[in-house]
């Protein structure tokens, strides 16, 4: 059999798998987004059934061969499908020795820690949730423990699944640049900045009028909207099926308008990714394979380069005071503008402002590193989670509900917390590259957010899914990953705001 027909065959094989992984991720969507609190269980244990049966699509002895025969030798494959085939061995040899058997169980955990979650969260009681969560970490470590081939520790294994080369050492030292300068600017903004007016931003405004406002947003991010679902859940996300089946959930707060305004646009970039990769790599069985810190890099741009800048502000404005009901017509531009970009640090990772985001990762960052690798037991973590916000935010953490259960990542995964702020640093050395070739703010103040997109699609989307993080940022902008852009922006940003000396 020619390496051409072997690709046919495994091509007809993965069309195969990815309709059991998509109905997966319907059914997760559901869980998520519209399932009944008594109907959470059972949709649990539909998924786990549909799982199985991918189990079983993904260990079959003839899919495996045509996997680790093209891996070995790709001659006569494009470049697109020796990536594809490259991408399709490192799943198979972190999976191939877990049995069906783990597989279900990993599964129902998984939407048992879901269900637990969100009654812990719900009734501010960490015990709900305790023994569920603890058996994730347990399972987590089983499956690493079961690779042929893994990291230093548990957590730098967890680390290079979401971000190729990802390690302790590297985020270490990325982590202690950020907070090197984050910090002081903080304490400089308490002792010296100017007041901030934000008493407007608790007014009151219809859900109607805010879901009205996140379409509009979609639609000026230059999302396609017939390939395009909005909905809420209780923590957005945004998930696709395919680039025509994007879905966007958002989470609406009456007398907080400004919150569903970035996580629209948060969710917003999420999807932009979704449906812009190549049709080839939709084709040939490759897309969807860019790393997560790859992917919260256009959301985190789009929440906070595009949407917390001056010029964003100002075109948005008018559709702002028309959809609000006259709440902002006694706010100027100015005023808006500084109140989306208060520095005040607070309990909420999704609320908090620019500057003060990532010292939230670096607090889940320490904590997953210590409980993943057996630092510390799960019975430590409320404690330490205030313990840590204290430090380096300087924040009273009252509840559980508002501390270490308000994020549902840690019901199946760890690892991922770091992306966010890779995310931001990728997101600034690419707008540095991006003004090389337009006026980007001129653009953003036009309201003509399209011309962003289509720069993104062409040097950023194309090829996130072909490269590692190095090789990607590398191809975009020339260089490395630089935190010194991300620290550059902050500072140049909040010293002007502040009116710093």
């Amino acid at each position: 059999m020619t390496n051409e027909q072997k690709w046919k065959k495994l091509s007809t094989l993965l069309d195969e798998i990815e309709v059991y992984s998509r109905c997966l991720g319907k059914l997760q969507f559901d869980m998520e987004c519209c399932a009944p609190e008594e109907g959470i269980a059972q949709a649990g244990k539909d998924m786990a059934i549909l799982g199985k049966r991918l189990h079983k699509l993904t260990h079959a002895k003839g899919y495996q061969k045509l996997v680790t025969e093209l891996h070995a030798d790709g001659e006569g494959l494009t470049d697109v499908q020796k990536k594809a085939v490259e991408h399709l061995f490192d799943h198979y040899a972190r999976t191939k020795n877990i049995s069906a058997k783990l597989s279900f169980e990993m599964d129902m955990a998984a939407s048992r820690a879901y269900g637990d979650w969100l009654a812990a969260k719900k009734a501010d009681d960490f015990s709900r949730f305790r023994d569920s969560f603890a058996a994730l970490i347990d399972y987590t470590r089983k499956e690493i423990d079961l690779r042929d081939e893994k990291k230093a520790t548990y957590y730098d294994t967890c680390l290079d699944d979401y971000e190729k080369g990802g390690s302790i050492a590297q985020l270490d030292a990325f982590f202690a640049a950020l907070k090197a300068r984050i910090v002081p600017l903080l304490q400089r903004i308490r002792t010296e900045g100017k007041p901030i007016r934000a008493d407007f931003l608790t007014r009151p405004v219809p859900v109607s009028q805010q879901e009205a406002m996140s379409r509009y947003l979609l639609k000026l991010e230059g999302l396609r909207e017939s390939a395009l679902v909005l909905m809420t859940t209780e923590h957005p996300f945004t998930d696709h099926y395919g680039p025509n089946d994007v879905r966007v959930t958002t989470h609406y707060y009456e007398e907080n308008f400004i919150s569903n305004i970035f996580s629209t646009l948060h969710e917003g970039g999420h999807a932009l990714f979704m449906q812009f990769e190549p049709k080839a790599l939709y084709d040939n069985h490759c897309a969807d394979n860019m790393t997560s810190a790859m992917h919260e890099c256009i959301s985190r741009f789009f929440e906070n380069i595009v949407g917390r800048s001056e010029e964003f502000i100002h075109f948005v404005m008018p559709k702002l005071r028309e959809l609000s009901g006259g709440s902002f017509d006694d706010v100027s531009e100015r005023e808006l503008y500084e109140a989306v970009n208060l520095a005040q640090p607070g309990l909420i990772r999704m609320e908090a402002d620019e500057l003060s985001y990532c010292l939230h990762i670096l607090v889940r960052y320490e904590l997953e590193k210590a409980f993943v690798n057996g630092e510390i037991t799960v019975d430590e973590i409320p404690a330490l989670w205030k313990a840590k916000y204290q430090e380096y935010l300087g924040v009273e953490v009252p509840d559980d509900a508002r501390g270490c259960l308000q994020d549902v990542h840690w019901t199946g995964s760890y690892g991922y917390f770091p992306s966010y702020a890779l995310g931001n640093a990728y997101g600034a050395q690419i707008l540095r590259t991006m003004q090389k070739d337009f006026d980007v703010y001129a653009a953003i103040a036009a309201g003509e957010l399209t011309k962003l997109r289509d720069w993104l699609s062409e040097h950023v989307f194309n090829i996130a899914s072909l490269m590692t993080p190095d090789e990607w940022i590398r191809a975009i902008t020339g260089e490395s990953l630089n935190p010194d852009y991300y620290l550059d922006y902050l500072e140049e940003k909040y010293t002007k705001l502040y009116e710093l000396a």
